[in-house]
């Protein structure tokens, strides 16, 4: 098993005929992704490396037979509009890959989501990639890099940090730790799919038997997944690392999600929060690997 994406997921691409619609809708291709449709207003009847162009969301769903997941490669001021359509249409995951969403945006696309019953991920985030299955978005590069750097296992990586989300699978991979999914959820303040919830996803698939986590100052997201391990709703173990830990209050670290106010989203509240549930916490990021090799050989 995998968690959002595996070889089954059937993906329509919206903004495909975009130069970055279409180089990515290449690289998830090559990856083996079923990219089975692409949809951009006023281009229907067209094709995209063979892959069929519809003018919206519902004509690619009713013509293709249906879709899993729908990946958006448009503007930030586009985003909502794109999304909107992708969650009317009933479609059960929707990947934002867009940055500079504006929070209003973002807020109106929850709302949606929440009553319609799907999930969306991002924005701002590269996507989700599950080993030598299926990815969806931008995670892990190239198909052929991405085959190199990610080896098939049952550790599932998640983080707020795309390039982190990459390097930490990247070294559990070269410590030969094999990975079951990547998940980046998003580097803004709001995102559809948290960490604690991509926590739960993890807890319930067969093949992973860990989950490790870079984690970040500012928000709350890493104390909910202690919050979670104390109560029991999440058994698997969990090998953490937390970066930021010379940042101030006031100070933003890496991007808009993490950011320490109030007291609030400490280095060291995190990483006694994870520790008293449970978590394993390293110090440094070169020491991850290692943690995680030696949960799995306990």
């Amino acid at each position: 098993m995998a968690i959002l994406v595996d070889e089954r997921t059937r993906v329509l691409v919206q903004g495909i005929t975009g130069r970055e619609g279409r180089a990515r809708a290449r690289l998830m291709r090559e990856y083996g992704t079923k990219v089975v449709a692409g949809c951009t207003p006023g281009r229907g009847g067209e094709s995209v490396d063979g892959t069929p162009v519809y003018d919206t969301v519902l004509e690619a769903v009713e013509a293709s037979g249906g879709i899993d997941a729908s990946v958006i490669f448009v503007p930030a001021p586009l985003v909502k509009d794109a999304a909107l359509e992708s969650i009317a249409a009933g479609i059960a995951l929707t990947v934002l890959v867009g940055d500079r969403v504006p929070v209003w945006d973002v807020l109106e696309i929850a709302r949606a989501a929440e009553r319609a019953g799907v999930d969306f991920l991002g924005p701002n985030t590269l996507g989700v990639l599950s080993v030598g299955r299926g990815v969806l978005g931008m995670i892990g590069g190239r198909a052929e890099s991405a085959r190199s750097w990610f080896k098939p296992g049952g550790v599932g990586v998640a983080s707020r940090s795309g390039g982190m989300t990459s390097s930490t699978g990247y070294y559990l991979s070269r410590a030969g730790i094999g990975l079951s999914t990547l998940v980046h959820v998003g580097g803004d303040g709001i995102v559809g799919l948290p960490l604690p919830v991509v926590v739960r996803r993890f807890e319930a698939d067969s093949e992973t038997r860990c989950i490790a986590i870079f984690g970040e100052i500012g928000g709350s997201q890493e104390e909910r997944i202690a919050e979670m391990m104390a109560s029991g709703e999440v058994t698997k173990p969990v090998v953490a690392f937390i970066g930021g830990r010379a940042a101030t209050q006031g100070v933003r670290f890496s991007h808009a999600g993490a950011i320490v106010e109030g007291g609030r989203g400490t280095h060291a509240g995190k990483v006694a929060a994870l520790r008293e549930a449970g978590a394993t916490v390293v110090d440094a990021f070169d020491e991850l690997p290692g943690a995680v090799a030696k949960v799995l050989e306990g």
